[in-house]
């Protein structure tokens, strides 16, 4: 299993063909208290960089990218009654959606966690 991070703050850990992805620590960091997600629906094909989800918190509603392009198998049936799991458990329980990868090249684009702990150092 290995883990990638995009530059807009999704992850995505990913076994066999199948990726799981949601955001980071920082990212629900920023965004404050969630109060809203909405998932994409399963079976939608997206490429990598669109728009997947959207997460709104009392601060600001923000979108989830694609950090791979695929289609969505799964989404987080939790989430839209549980928003809070966002700010709770970002990177386990409060993924997002399920994707099968249409082309796993595009991971070697992405960040492992130490070049994303040094991006987001960066950031001030």
């Amino acid at each position: 299993m290995s883990v990638y991070y995009s530059r807009e703050h999704e992850w995505i850990r990913v076994e066999g063909e199948v990726g799981t992805v949601g955001i980071t620590h920082y990212a629900q960091d920023q965004l404050g208290d969630v109060v809203f997600v909405e998932l994409p629906e399963v079976g939608r094909r997206m490429a990598k960089g669109e728009q997947a989800a959207t997460v709104e918190s009392v601060k600001a509603a923000s979108e989830v990218y694609a950090p791979v392009s695929g289609e969505v198998v799964e989404v987080n049936g939790e989430l839209p009654g549980q928003p809070e799991l966002v700010n709770q458990d970002p990177e386990g329980r409060a993924w997002f959606f399920r994707l099968r990868l249409a082309d796993p090249g595009e991971l070697q684009e992405l960040m492992d966690a130490d070049a994303y702990r040094a991006f987001v150092e960066s950031l001030g």
